[in-house]
């Protein structure tokens, strides 16, 4: 049906003394003596309009004010109080009703409460602002990849190997359970590919093979993790961004993990500003000041050793204790981050043993030219390096990790053919919106959470 957004009524001033047609839901309603008062979004617009019925019009409107049901209503624009439009209702058609018992009746639901009906919390003000946060950032990230002559490319969610090496995959099988094969490979003699098959937990591998071709590639995509984790923090299916960059070295990998993030978050806050207030005043204060002050400063760099130096002589009472070849804890890269450097802060060179099998070996042979990005109130939110390039080093790493290197053998074979120093980073896209939002659970920043134990 025709009828125009909400958010273009908001916008439009010269819509004044103009009939038009909205659809949306009804989020609040008033009957009061001489006229009723509804409260319409359609997804639009954090802000609802007001439709405002004079009862001696006629109008039939007994059912359009039930929260929850859809209207669409015909009416003049009008100007109400503190010059924000709204509209004098000339006929208004109940599309859809909505019964009594309909959920989200109270002005103000608990998050574990809207978790149990993901169909319907994106019509709350705070899954409209997220939803709409979450779509400018993937436009900013897309549009940034795009204006720096990046090759957006789609790497396979299917596959037969593991990016990280750790083995935390989801099994893709045709089979399933059966009892009728005699051990393992005789199974994935007859599944569907003819072996095991996982889903991706990374586009890295694919998109450094890419790179190798069109130098400069990003993949914006799902990733699957088999985690048995049940934090605030993980999903066992999660967006991921991951540049790779051909002829770069590490200090070029952490210029444009910086410059993405500034330059994305700039995007966001000029594009939002509603819905960034709305964060700030309900989920964390000074949100706003927070990103605006990350965002104006250059962002630190440290050495791993050097950051384990600074935690030892802190004199903090860790949880976890701190020696050198530990992997940071949250704790210890917030303590990084928001005591000692004050603002966002790049780690780099860490302890080959606890880093990906693909990282570029230092010449000190005891770390690799890795990098994680540590921001205040969170944490890591990048993990990236330069990927070892020298054929020799990766097989011998990978031998020594008890990897299967015939699962590896095309990317073994970019060090082969005109290998060439490359390097990238992986982004959680929740992970940013959790951060650009205060939302404290990754669960709220996604439609449909997928974890351990849970999915519908």
């Amino acid at each position: 049906m025709k009828h125009m957004d909400i958010k273009e009524v908001f916008a439009r001033k010269e819509l004044a003394g103009e009939k038009v047609t909205v659809c949306g839901w009804v989020r609040t309603a008033r009957n009061s003596k001489n006229v009723a008062f509804i409260e319409l979004n359609d997804g639009t617009s954090l802000k609802h309009i007001q439709i405002v019925v004079d009862k001696e019009s006629g109008i039939d409107f007994e059912d359009a004010l039930k929260l929850g049901s859809s209207l669409k209503v015909e009416g003049t624009v009008v100007e109400g109080r503190n010059g924000v439009p709204e509209i004098n209702a000339q006929s208004i058609t109940v599309i859809g009703t909505c019964p009594a018992e309909y959920p989200l009746q109270k002005k103000r639901h608990t998050l574990e409460f809207l978790r149990t009906m993901p169909h319907l919390r994106g019509r709350t003000n705070t899954f409209n602002a997220v939803m709409r946060v979450r779509s400018v950032l993937a436009q900013a990230i897309h549009n940034y990849f795009k204006d720096r002559n990046f090759v957006y490319v789609n790497t396979p969610l299917i596959t037969g190997s593991d990016c990280e090496g750790a083995g935390e995959m989801f099994q893709v099988t045709t089979i399933g359970y059966s009892t009728e094969y005699k051990n393992e490979q005789e199974y994935y003699e007859n599944d569907f590919f003819g072996k095991r098959a996982g889903l991706s937990v990374s586009g890295q591998l694919e998109g450094e093979m890419a790179a190798m071709a069109m130098g400069k590639i990003y993949t914006f995509g799902p990733s699957f993790r088999a985690e048995n984790s049940n934090t605030p923090k993980h999903l066992a299916e999660f967006w991921h961004v991951e540049p790779e960059i051909a002829f770069a070295e590490l200090p070029e990998v952490i210029e444009t993990a910086e410059d993405m993030i500034k330059t994305v978050i700039r995007t966001l806050l000029d594009t939002c500003p509603n819905e960034m207030k709305f964060f700030d005043e309900h989920f964390e204060k000074g949100l706003i000041d927070r990103l605006e002050e990350l965002i104006s400063h250059e962002f630190g760099v440290v050495t791993y050793t050097e950051a384990i130096k600074l935690l030892k002589e802190s004199g903090e009472n860790f949880v976890y204790p701190v020696e050198w070849g530990c992997d940071l804890q949250t704790e210890h890269e917030r303590y990084i981050s928001e005591k000692v450097f004050k603002k966002a802060v790049f780690v780099t060179d860490y302890p080959k043993e606890i880093k990906s099998f693909y990282m570029k070996q230092n010449p000190d042979g005891k770390t690799v030219a890795a990098v994680d990005l540590l921001v205040p109130g969170v944490g890591e939110i990048i993990g990236g390096s330069e990927r070892e390039a020298d054929y020799d080093k990766l097989v011998a790493t990978m031998k020594e990790r008890g990897m299967n290197l015939d699962l590896y053998t095309d990317y073994l074979e970019l060090r082969k053919y005109g290998s060439v120093p490359h390097g990238g980073f992986g982004l959680g896209f929740e992970r940013l919106i959790m951060y650009v939002t205060g939302m404290q659970n990754i669960r709220d920043v996604i439609l449909f959470p997928r974890t351990v134990g849970s999915i519908r």
